[in-house]
């Protein structure tokens, strides 16, 4: 299915995200689009304001394959999980996703999605985020033990991902629901309209 923003932009769509749930969500609202993971290290972003470190990550991880591409739409995109201002990124072993998930624990976190648009040869680019409200359930000791224990958490920000077994952790959502997942849609596909509507005259 061809999405029909693309009758305005004929050009190839690059989404430079590893993560399959940004392309399946990137698909469900009708996009083609190819898949090129940007190899930007990801360390070299050492801000810690939320907002800032989500705007300058998308940003760079689009500029990255923006810079090997001659023609085309790159779209970046970057996730975290964010409890008392301090960021919760993928755990780096099972102990620390058990850690993180007794954090989240009977509280109130913000998940934070910045995504960049870079178009070439034009090289015009918008940046934008979303944030979202997650609460959690008391959450008990065999229920985190045995989610670590499908090794689902181990990839995802915050040890975490509502699309999965861990969708009953989450009892109260105040956002856009996506942008848990990883992409927020509806914000994401009114600045495509925007983003085009500049030239495009839709």
């Amino acid at each position: 299915m061809t999405n029909y923003l693309q009758n305005f932009y004929n050009n190839k769509i690059i989404l430079a995200s590893q993560s399959p749930r940004r392309a399946s969500l990137l698909s469900l609202i009708g996009f083609d689009f190819v898949v090129q993971p940007s190899g930007f290290d990801e360390s070299l972003i050492t801000v810690t304001d939320p907002v800032q470190h989500v705007l300058q990550l998308s940003e760079a991880k689009a500029r990255f394959v923006a810079d090997n591409t001659d023609k085309g739409l790159v779209i970046g995109a970057d996730t975290i999980v964010v409890l008392d201002n301090t960021i919760l990124g993928k755990p780096e072993n099972t102990r620390e996703a058990v850690s993180m998930l007794k954090q989240l624990s009977n509280r109130t976190h913000h998940v934070y999605t910045g995504f960049c648009l870079i178009e070439k040869p034009e090289n015009r680019s918008f940046t934008d985020y979303e944030v979202t409200a997650v609460h959690f359930r008391k959450l008990a000791d065999w229920e985190i033990e045995g989610y670590v224990g499908t090794q689902n958490p181990m990839d995802k920000a915050g040890a975490y991902g509502i699309q999965d077994q861990s969708a009953v952790f989450a009892d109260r959502i105040e956002g856009c629901f996506y942008n848990v997942v990883g992409f927020p849609l509806t914000k994401f596909y009114t600045t495509m309209i925007n983003f085009f509507n500049k030239n495009k005259n839709i």
